[in-house]
């Protein structure tokens, strides 16, 4: 099955039901899949690369949401068909089976919401357009990257998972609508049975998932410089750093995310933290994380 193949009778899932509790406390008013990234929504990022491979509006694309999901399906309105689970989160696996009736016989590119990804050399979707080149249909493939450790844990044919997965129908027929995970219910007996194959990423990936992946994605959006909302009001020194709209810095920043509508106080030092409302998520160990900026907001060894 072509590539092209693919795309004409693909459909896609990005999911955004987590609770994203390793980023508390950010995520505890507003859900992963709508932290910023760049000053753009991780949701929003999700959604332009399936757009970039042509998959757009609610007969193509689905949203799982659950955690705070009364925002997500605000953001995401008329765009994309929503899929809202009730109490707990279902998982990987069982948020995408329960768009079963949805889905409907079609081959499903499954997207994790909070996976950033920066290929250099291609936008996004094309970027990405590798995984479905070629497809057999039977088989799965995920995106990856090569592991540190080739053996570890939670690797697949020595790579690492950056974020999506190609899954055939045969196999999300029988997924069970119960909470589960696609790692254990679908990729690793596709791998037993010798059915899953790696296609790898040659950019750049963060999960997201930590504060420290979440500032390093950030950074990585950011291209070294800084990125200002054109709505913020800056009158204090920046670097390396991230402002988002309506943001007050009045004090320096180094290597930090300041959040929509967050300030930074005259006489504040902020460098590697994440700044929401008047709180601070530190990203690196130690008590000490705030340093002098030189002139032009540069770093004083």
């Amino acid at each position: 099955m072509t590539g092209a193949g693919v795309a004409a009778e693909l459909c896609a899932v990005v999911l955004a039901a987590g609770e994203g509790t390793r980023l508390r406390p950010l995520t505890e008013r507003v859900p992963k899949a709508l932290c910023p990234v760049g000053n753009v929504p991780l949701l929003d990022r999700a959604l332009a690369r399936l757009a970039g491979l042509g998959l757009t509006g609610p007969d193509r694309v689905a949203v799982n949401a659950c955690y705070l999901g009364d925002q997500v399906v605000a953001h995401v309105g008329d765009r994309a068909h929503l899929s809202v689970e009730v109490g707990d989160p279902l998982g990987t696996a069982g948020g995408v089976a329960n768009l079963r009736d949805w889905i409907d016989g079609r081959p499903v590119l499954v997207g994790n919401a909070d996976a950033y990804l920066a290929d250099p050399t291609a936008a996004p979707g094309p970027d990405v357009a590798a995984l479905l080149a070629d497809w057999d249909g039977h088989s799965v493939r995920l995106l990856g990257q090569p592991a540190a450790n080739p053996t570890a844990p939670g690797t697949f044919d020595g790579h690492c998972f950056t974020g999506f997965s190609l899954l055939p129908w045969r196999l999300v027929h029988d997924l069970p609508v119960v909470v589960s995970d696609l790692v254990h219910v679908l990729w690793r007996p596709a791998e037993a049975a010798d059915a899953l194959e790696v296609v790898p990423y040659p950019g750049t990936f963060f999960d997201t998932g930590t504060p420290a992946d979440y500032l390093a994605a950030n950074l990585h959006a950011a291209a070294g410089g800084t990125l200002v909302d054109p709505s913020a009001r800056v009158t204090g020194r920046c670097a390396e750093s991230v402002i988002g709209a309506g943001a007050r810095v009045d004090g320096d920043v180094l290597r930090s995310v300041v959040w929509p509508g967050a300030t930074v106080h005259t006489g504040e030092r902020l460098v590697d933290v994440i700044r929401f409302g008047n709180g601070t998520v530190p990203t690196l160990p130690g008590p000490d994380r705030r340093h002098p900026l030189g002139p032009a907001g540069k770093h004083l060894a």
